[in-house]
Formats: structure tokens, sequence, C-alpha cells
């Protein structure tokens, strides 16, 4: 029976240590979140986000937008925000509506507050190995393995997630750990011949029951990323929970897993940016 990876305990320990960190500052960091239309689940990440800076002693900024708003608009008030000395973190909360681009959005957001990591020069840094504001969902992944003492030098890491946001930074992260990465995608054909390979797999596809136990091999930890909530309002990952946990080391729950980590690790960037404010750099 596999180790449960706990992402719920861990990011209850890193928000601890952000709070004690935020005391020690001069001033409380503050982190403007933008939200453009009603989507019931970006509402929901939204208040828990709002929750988790309140707990962290991180002031938190809504702005909330009408659905029809221009993307002028929005880069508008992003220009406004980056003018701002008491935000220190600019968090666009995606997906934008489908009429609406968010790459000019995210990339007006200046790089100092980019506390998703998701601009040309934070992405980067990270990809020549020199990275500041790294994306929250790759760290917190590479944090909860490290937390759980998962191996990664030397290992051969699966990844299942090409984007910007998870599988391509997180390859970047791997590789600096000493990992060999293989991505895969939608268009990658026979996927289980590349995740029966795997000692380390991350599935970010967003596809329930994707990943079952005939796919899998020498996998010592499996984590997965995607949640997806079905007909009957329950929350399911890529992965086929009940008959993979009996055949591999480790394994992340959904939810409870990486999204826990996910929204710690942005209170975390928000909480550096701050005291690199602080430092005046």
């Amino acid at each position: 029976m596999a180790i449960i990876l706990d992402g719920a305990k861990r990011a209850a320990e890193i928000k601890k240590e952000i709070r004690q960190k935020v005391h020690k500052l001069l001033y409380r960091p503050g982190l403007a979140v933008i939200q453009v239309g009603e989507d019931p689940a970006s509402q929901i990440y939204v208040h828990n986000k709002k929750r988790d800076c309140e707990e962290c002693g991180i002031v938190c900024k809504d702005y909330q937008l009408s659905e029809s708003v221009l993307e002028y608009d929005i880069v508008e008030l992003v220009a406004e925000l980056n003018t701002q000395k008491d935000i220190d973190g600019i968090l666009v909360q995606l997906p934008l509506p489908h009429d609406l681009d968010p790459w000019p959005v995210l990339q007006a957001i200046a790089s100092s507050k980019d506390v998703d990591g998701f601009t040309i020069y934070n992405a980067g840094r990270l990809a020549i190995g020199e990275p500041t504001i790294v994306p929250c969902t790759p760290t917190g992944i590479l944090d909860l393995l490290q937390e759980y003492r998962i191996p990664v030098k030397g290992a051969h890491c699966v990844i299942v997630s090409r984007s910007n946001i998870v599988g391509k930074p997180l390859a970047h992260l791997l590789l600096a750990q000493g990992a060999t990465v293989t991505i895969c995608h939608s268009e990658t054909g026979d996927l289980a011949s590349h995740t029966r390979r795997a000692d380390i797999l991350i599935s970010a596809a967003g596809v329930p029951g994707l990943i079952t136990a005939d796919m899998l091999t020498r996998c010592t930890a499996i984590v997965d990323v995607g949640i997806t909530r079905g007909k009957d309002g329950k929350l399911r990952g890529d992965v086929c929970f009940e008959e993979v946990q009996e055949k591999v080391s480790f394994i992340t729950p959904v939810p409870g897993g990486v999204g826990p980590m996910t929204r710690a690790i942005l209170l975390r960037n928000v909480l550096q940016a701050a005291q690199r404010r602080q430092r005046g750099l």
C-alpha cells in the first residue's frame, strides 16, 4: 500500500513558516488578485487564496471584473498595480473568459510582482538555471518530493503535461536536480510505453482516470496534478487512485495533494517578493 503524500499537512507547515516571517517584516505583504467573470471554480479558488492570505498575515485585494471587460482595461489595471508600493504580488486568475487572450495580460505584470512566475523574464531565468520566481505548482511538487525523501537525482521522471504552468517549468526544476526527464502530452503515441519506464510520474493532463495500474511497472511515486469535478460533484484526478496505490510506493490524493501545496507556494512567493522590496531590490 502506497504512502500518501499529504500535501495539506506540508502546506500547513509552510504557512506556519510564512506567518512567522511575515511578523518580522516592517509591513504586511500585499497580493492583488484579478478575477474576470463569475466562473464558479475560479470563485472557489479565489476564496481559498484570500483565506490563506488572511491566515498568514498577507493583505489580499480582490479585483472582480465583468466578463465583458476589454483586454486593454485589464492591462491598464495591471499597469496601475505595478506602481502601487503596497502590492508585492499580482495574480490573474485563470482561465480568462474565452474571448480574452491571457498572454498580453500576464506579460504586463512586472517581473518582480509576477508571483505565478509566468512572465517571459521569470520563465527565461528558470530555463537557463537562474530562477527568481518559479511557478507555484512545480515548486510545490518538488517540495513534496523532498519532504518525503523521494530521490530525484538520477531518477527517470515522466511528466504528462507540456503546459507553461506545470509541464515545462517542472521539467527545468527536475533537470536542475539531476533527473532524466521525459515530457508526454496529448500527441504522444503509446503513452503507457513511457509511463512504464518512470521512477516518478507526474500527471497534469486533466483527464480523469488517464493513468491506470497496467501503465506502471517500476514507478516509485505518482504525483497527480489533474483535478476534474464529475457530474456527481466529486473531484477526481488523472490517476485511478484505488488500483494504482497498490502498485506504487508513494502517491498524492485528489484533493489534498498538490492543490494545497500550490496555494502555499504562492504565499511563499508573495513573502519573498515583499522581502526583496524591504531590502530595496
